[in-house]
């Protein structure tokens, strides 16, 4: 095959397990409060204190330090999206609402480091097989337009449903494409033989819910999904690598330069038609919120929007009674 070796059926069938299974857990996580605490707080500090540094120690392919730094930044951004939706003076603050692209362009900027640390590597490092090239310098390129295209956060609310979502109405699905499109490449070429569930998988199960579930909100889950999966893989590393139902890459030169390829494109597009809409309507990427125009931003925001709040009248005074 172009992009991996022959996939069983099996592994298909893992494949559907995985996303179906983050799906739900994010599900469960966004919608109940104690879920999320659950989860995010209470698991991973058990995980920190007994499995991790077993299973993430030395010759482990998820022993590196960018998979450390990436389970605790997905948690931190998962905290820090909680404190938003659940404490309203929080969601009110424009310094606090600075931290939703904030924890973004960390994580991004984490993998763009890691693609340029790639791209001069060969053979077997830290566990995993890389075919270090030009590939991960364009696909660093496209990782910083992707991190300078990041905008609108001023305009983050909090939903009015129960679930209390983050809904950042001005991140576009063509952005949204853009991210999956650079995420996916980044792991191909990084860590490629864990490009079928950390990749795909991965990215799918949060683009789901952004276009099908609770749109608005890709950013919350996206770090649901990813926090869910890098505790996972941090606690059964071998799943990805020499279990019955991992996939490993062609790690063909070609499948590679047409991945990145394609994610360079993609952000390209995405930074010329924001440049456009900034100098055809006059924003300030730092301070507006650019697409207000589309449809797509005004569907999410009025669906999401709190209530008017209900006009009380006074009771009216009571008056003499005549006869």
């Amino acid at each position: 095959m172009f992009l991996f070796e022959s996939i069983p059926w099996y592994s298909w069938a893992m494949f559907g397990v995985v996303l179906v299974a983050l799906i739900a857990l994010n599900e469960v996580t966004r919608r109940w409060k104690w879920a999320g605490l659950a989860f995010f707080v209470a698991l991973p500090i058990l995980l920190t204190v007994f499995v991790w540094p077993v299973t993430a120690g030395d010759g482990s392919s998820t022993g590196t330090w960018f998979h450390w730094v990436k389970v605790y930044s997905a948690l931190l951004g998962c905290l820090g999206f909680m404190l938003i939706r659940y404490v309203p003076r929080l969601a009110q603050n424009r310094w606090m609402l600075m931290f939703p692209p904030l924890i973004l362009a960390i994580n991004i900027g984490e993998a763009v480091i890691r693609d340029f640390e790639v791209a001069g590597l060969q053979g077997m490092h830290d566990g995993v097989f890389m075919v270090g090239g030009p590939w991960n310098y364009m696909n660093a390129i496209a990782g910083i337009l992707n991190l300078l295209t990041i905008c609108g956060w001023t305009g983050i609310i909090i939903s009015r449903d129960k679930s209390k979502d983050m809904i950042w109405p001005d991140m576009m699905w063509f952005w949204i494409i853009a991210y999956d499109l650079w995420n996916f490449a980044y792991v191909y070429n990084c860590v490629g033989d864990h490009a079928f569930y950390a990749g795909a998988a991965l990215l799918i199960s949060c683009t789901i819910p952004a276009f099908f579930l609770k749109k608005g909100a890709w950013l919350q889950h996206r770090a649901h999904t990813l926090a869910l999966w890098m505790m996972f893989t941090m606690a059964v590393p071998t799943f990805v690598s020499t279990s019955p139902f991992a996939v490993e890459s062609s790690h063909n030169p070609t499948a590679l330069f047409v991945v990145s390829a394609i994610s360079l494109a993609a952000n390209i597009a995405v930074a010329v038609y924001q440049v456009f809409t900034i100098v055809k309507r006059h924003r300030n990427p730092l301070r507006d919120e650019l697409y207000t125009h589309l449809r797509p931003y005004r569907e999410v925001r009025d669906a999401n929007l709190p209530a008017e709040a209900p006009v009380v009248l006074p009771e009216p005074k009571d008056r003499p009674v005549t006869v």
